[in-house]
Formats: structure tokens, sequence, C-alpha cells
């Protein structure tokens, strides 16, 4: 039976891994992260298969389609279906970006980043503080890539994601390959943002590749994540502690055995910082 918390190192279910996730039982991995989308979307993925991996496995929720920086009315309609599928799975939390991704009418391709100002700090912890009345619970709001600054901006990314988790009263997804990608394309400092978040708040971490263009890096998911990254999950940990991190590969997905190669190396950082990733894993097989 799944876990009663999530611990130690995960990795992003994607479709291609699950039916070899599921045969295979001496695979022992402490909790998935499904990205909801997939599977409310019409026709969406096999709702079989997603009973049998939360009746495995211990889940948390993902999404991108729920656009909380947007200036239409939240979507209550997709946020239905994320209760419902939360309820479905007994998923342990449900986390969002801190962007703007178009609304029910216009859909943009990527997860486009706000101005870093007090009146978007405003807007979107309005916006969390009526999902999480809406869900009955706290969400975690994940930072994004950026690839250029606003000239409006107001604060640091640090402190605006800070702001918005002070204001809304919400948890924090802290995505390090992100925080990456945005110091090298913005030229700032990755340490001066985590120095800024407020890291108490911070529940999960998501570890990720990039791809790099020459003139920038973009937040591909489609690599190993890379040695800088893999350096500032280490110093992180080894400073504040042990946190439920993740393994999002997206695209060029490699074999499943290759991706546990990648969670083992993140495994291998908590569990030399106090948190037995192994044990939650037996837990759940």
């Amino acid at each position: 039976m799944p876990q009663s918390v999530i611990s130690g190192a995960g990795i992003g279910l994607r479709t291609p891994h699950t039916q070899q996730l599921l045969a295979d039982e001496t695979i022992v991995i402490p909790w998935l992260e499904l990205l909801a989308d997939n599977w409310m979307a019409a026709g969406g993925l096999n709702k079989y298969l997603l009973q049998a991996v939360s009746e495995r496995f211990p889940v948390v929720l993902h999404s991108v389609g729920l656009s909380l920086g947007g200036p239409n009315a939240l979507d209550f309609d997709y946020l239905t279906q994320i209760k419902t599928l939360k309820q479905q799975t007994g998923a342990h939390w449900y986390s969002e970006h801190a962007s703007f991704s178009g609304d029910a009418d216009f859909k943009v391709a990527d997860l486009l980043p706000l101005p870093y100002t007090q009146e978007a700090v405003m807007h979107i912890s309005q916006r969390i503080k009526q999902t999480q009345d809406f869900l009955g619970e706290r969400i975690l709001l994940e930072n994004v890539s950026t690839y250029m600054s606003c000239r409006h901006n107001e604060l640091s990314e640090g402190e605006f994601i800070a702001a918005i988790a002070k204001e809304a009263d919400c948890y924090l997804l802290l995505d390090i390959n992100n925080a990456f990608v945005t110091s090298v394309n913005l030229g700032q400092s990755m340490q001066a943002f985590i120095d800024a978040i407020l890291v108490e708040r911070v529940k999960q971490i998501h570890l990720a590749g990039f791809d790099d263009k020459g003139e920038h890096l973009l937040d591909a998911h489609n690599h190993p994540v890379a040695p800088q990254v893999w350096l500032a999950f280490r110093t992180f940990i080894e400073k504040h502690g042990a946190l439920p991190s993740m393994i999002e590969w997206d695209s060029d997905l490699p074999s499943l055995p290759r991706l546990l190669q990648e969670r083992q190396l993140a495994a291998g950082i908590l569990q030399a910082n106090g948190q037995d990733s192994q044990q939650g894993a037996e837990q759940c097989a």
C-alpha cells in the first residue's frame, strides 16, 4: 500500500513508462508526480492505469493549465476536474506555476512569467486564495523559467515569489533547474533567488535538464540534470535538510532504467542528509 507521507526522491510519471512501472514489481520508487492535464483531457490517459498507479504508489498532482497569473476569471471547471482527480488518486498535494498560460479560449504554448510588481503579487495571490478555498487546502506554487526581464519589474524574482507565498499563504515548489535557466538567461544570481524565497514554505523540489542553445538555455526537460543544477541541489539540501525531490524528463524520454539512475542520484543526496528514500520505497512496493 502507498505510504502515508511523501518523502525521498520520485519521478514524473510519463506514458511510455507506465506499463513497465506497473508490471515490474522489483522497481521501488517512493512516490510519483502525475501531470494532471494528461489525465483530464478529453480522451485522456487510461483511467484503469490511473487507478493501478495510485493504488501502488503515493502520488502528487502537478498541472500547467490553470493560468494563475491570467487576467480572466479562474476556470472552476478545470479546478473541479483537479479536485476530482485528487480524490480519485489520493494525491497528497497539488502544484501549479507562477505564470500566465492563456484561458479556455486562448492557450499559449509556454508558461509565461509575470512582471515582478506589487500589483502582480496581489493579483496572483488573490487567485491562489480562491483556488485554495475551492480545494480546501494549500497548493504549491512553482517558479518558472524566463528568457527576458520586464522593464516594469519592482522586485527580484525571489522577492516576488516570497511575497506571493506570504500574501496567499501557500507552499512553494522550488524548481532548481528553472532557477538556474533564469539566472543564466538574465545574467542574475541563482543563489540570490534561493536566498530570497521563504525556504520554510518549500514542500517539493523539481530537478530537470535544459537544452543549451548557445545564446540562451531552454527549459526543455530533455536532458539529464546538469552538473550545475546538481551542485545547487546538493548545496540547498545540505543547508536546509532533505525535502521530497523528483526528476522531470518530458521530451526525448530515456528508458525507464536510465530515468531511475537519475532518480537514484537525487536519492543519494537526500539519504546523505537525513531522508531515507529507500525506506519509503519499500513501504509502497
